[in-house]
């Protein structure tokens, strides 16, 4: 999942929260949804309550934007660009080659997933830097880390199974 949306709960949700200035819970409820259906209106952006990419990136959250299979707008439009593939905006199979080559030829995991070190190393955004790439790990005991890089200075994987991805529950159930 590379969304918020109400009915999450997790680390991603608290991100999103301070960033809106509501009460931080971890948990996507009717305030979060409130304030955040307030933001996107008042930035132009799809007024829907749902939290993904390009509300990401308007908001300044580089840290939890996943591009992957299936993700669609401004920013995968952004990735295939720096890619120099067809920029449709429609991350699908081809999207996906031409990413696992990039991570491949770049000393990243090639999983496919466009996550911040992947979009770090390309430099799509410039506000993306190598904190918010940090932040946006785990360790191996499922909290947020501060050490999200290896030992040589490489950002880590960008797979939802290691980043702050891995935390969303639905908390509705």
């Amino acid at each position: 999942m590379s969304i918020l949306k109400k009915g999450l709960a997790g680390e991603p949700v608290r991100i999103l929260q301070a960033k809106l200035g509501v009460p931080v819970d971890g948990q996507f409820g009717p305030k979060t949804d409130e304030a955040l259906k307030a933001y996107q209106k008042e930035k132009g952006l799809a007024v829907d309550g749902v939290a993904g990419p390009d509300t990401f990136a308007a908001l300044g959250l580089y840290e939890l934007i996943l591009l992957k299979v299936g993700t669609s707008g401004e920013s995968v439009k952004k990735l295939q660009t720096a890619l120099g593939t067809a920029a449709d905006g429609k991350f699908g199979p081809g999207t996906q080659k031409a990413v696992k080559e990039y991570q491949a030829k770049n000393g990243l995991e090639a999983d496919g997933f466009a996550g911040p070190a992947t979009l770090a190393k390309l430099g799509i955004f410039t506000g993306l830097t190598a904190d918010m790439v940090t932040k946006s790990q785990i360790n191996p005991t499922g909290a947020p880390t501060e050490a999200g890089m290896t030992g040589s200075g490489t950002a880590t994987a960008d797979a939802p199974g290691k980043s702050i991805w891995s935390t969303i529950k639905d908390f509705f159930s």
